[in-house]
């Protein structure tokens, strides 16, 4: 069972996020630069016309038969309300005395130079002002004096452009947070694109493919790369280790149980003394049960560890049967025991050919072991579309009326078996070969209610 994983995030999310705030982040600031140079732009234009109206102003004095004659021309107001429908006010002081035009229009304190005018924002009858003052110095009768003109004109039309630049620097923000986030989706799922392709092509090789990862991928993912081919190589020389360790003990621990039960054997036809004789027998029935078991671990060893890593082939389980039922027919013979196979037509399926013979052995195996003298075992092979089903019958005693579900569960027996040797792990290695090829085992007595039935299917190829 694969070991649930706990995600802690998403590096696409992660990234679309990352990408989307630095988008709004320079949405926000493209809008706020654009008002503030569009601000500037029309404050400026602003004053300068502001500045021409009171130049007028200023060049339109005169010192005339000794009096200060102060003529406004007509265009310097024009030029002001050909902007927009805003309001004007002016304002003249003769040395810092009102001559003319609003008398309660602001007056700044002083103009520090000749020529050099003051641009001021001010507040006046409720309404925000922008306001040029500047001075000229005329000589009247040897004296001079100081001309000082201010004209200033409300904003109403520079906040109706300025709000209507905003909502066009709005609507252009927005057209762009939208291409930067289609753009931001579509660069962060193409910089995980190349993990999705590496997972995908590690998830379509089949249990037996370890060979080292060699698909072309970035270079931030050369580390991830070689480390899980590091794992691969070690698992390969892992697995190899396993299976010859297996393969070993199997051989090590049969050779001298098969030694000792010879050696017994021999020895209990020398015996004539009946206490001996006994104790020699039972010494080989636990010689077979240990090497029975031990046999059966082995088998139930290397199934757990093939079924983990199949090695698929086209098999004819018509032959493979065969070739089983030929080598058992002398272990059936020992008891008397007609074994019967009806050859067949090839059937072909895909497979791991040592762990189906393993699950054929051992069904077989089961049969002979528990049916009883002169009996007879017999096999059948039948084709049911898309299915190949092999079925096992005995003249034993059968299963039992309850719990015969459970036989397929490791070391578990029937009831009604007790004294016949056995490790209980026979079923358990043909249902987990027949799960492994997508097939199925099935355990009943047989229809006239001697003996057993087992069957295990498999997809035809």
């Amino acid at each position: 069972m694969s070991a649930e994983l706990k995600a802690t995030g998403s590096i696409r999310r992660r990234l679309s996020l990352q990408l989307l705030s630095n988008a709004a982040l320079l949405t926000l600031l493209l809008v706020f630069i654009v008002r503030s140079f569009a601000q500037q732009l029309a404050e400026q234009s602003q004053d300068n016309i502001l500045m021409a109206s009171v130049t007028s102003i200023l060049d339109a004095s005169a010192i005339q038969q000794g009096e200060l004659i102060v003529d406004i021309p007509y265009s310097a107001f024009s030029m002001l309300s050909n902007l927009s429908d805003d309001r004007v006010f002016y304002r003249i002081d003769k040395n810092s005395v009102f001559l003319t035009g609003y008398d309660d229009l602001p007056n700044p304190t002083a103009v520090k130079n000749t020529g050099s005018p003051i641009f001021s924002t001010e507040t006046y009858q409720d309404r925000e002002i922008r306001m040029v003052t500047a001075s000229r110095r005329l000589a009247l009768e040897n004296q001079p004096v100081e001309l000082r003109v201010s004209v200033a004109q409300t904003r109403n039309g520079q906040d109706q452009t300025l709000g209507e630049i905003s909502r066009m620097a709005m609507l252009f923000g927005g057209g762009f947070f939208a291409i930067s986030a289609v753009l931001a989706l579509f660069s962060a799922q193409s910089t995980v694109g190349p993990l999705r392709r590496l997972a995908s092509a590690v998830s379509r090789r089949g249990p037996r493919d370890l060979r080292p990862v060699t698909d072309r991928v970035p270079a931030e993912m050369v580390p991830l790369v070689k480390s899980l081919n590091q794992f691969i190589e070690r698992l390969k020389i892992s697995l190899t280790r396993s299976e010859d360790f297996i393969a070993e003990a199997a051989h090590r621990v049969r050779t001298p149980l098969a030694t000792v039960r010879a050696h017994a054997e021999i020895t209990l036809r020398r015996v004539e003394k009946d206490e001996n004789r006994a104790s020699l027998k039972e010494m080989i029935r636990a010689i077979d049960d240990s090497s029975r078991a031990a046999g059966q671990l082995l088998d139930h060893a290397m199934v757990t560890f093939r079924t983990d890593h199949l090695e698929q082939s086209q098999i004819d389980l018509a032959a493979l049967v065969g070739e089983t039922v030929d080598r058992l027919k002398a272990v059936a013979e020992l008891k008397d025991i007609d074994l019967t196979y009806n050859e067949n037509d090839p059937a072909k399926i895909s497979g791991d050919a040592i762990l189906i013979q393993n699950a054929v052995r051992n069904l077989l195996d089961n049969a002979i072991k528990y049916s009883p003298m002169d009996s007879r075992v017999s096999v059948e092979l039948v084709r049911q579309t898309p299915w190949v089903i092999l079925s096992f019958h005995d003249q034993g005693l059968g299963f039992p009326q309850t719990g015969a579900a459970g036989l397929t569960k490791r070391f578990a027996r029937g009831s009604n078996v007790a004294g016949i040797v056995g490790s209980g792990l026979g079923l358990t290695i043909a249902d987990e070969v027949a799960r492994a090829h997508g097939g199925d085992l099935k355990i009943a007595n047989n229809a006239d209610g001697v003996g057993a039935c087992v069957s295990i299917s498999f997809p035809l190829s």
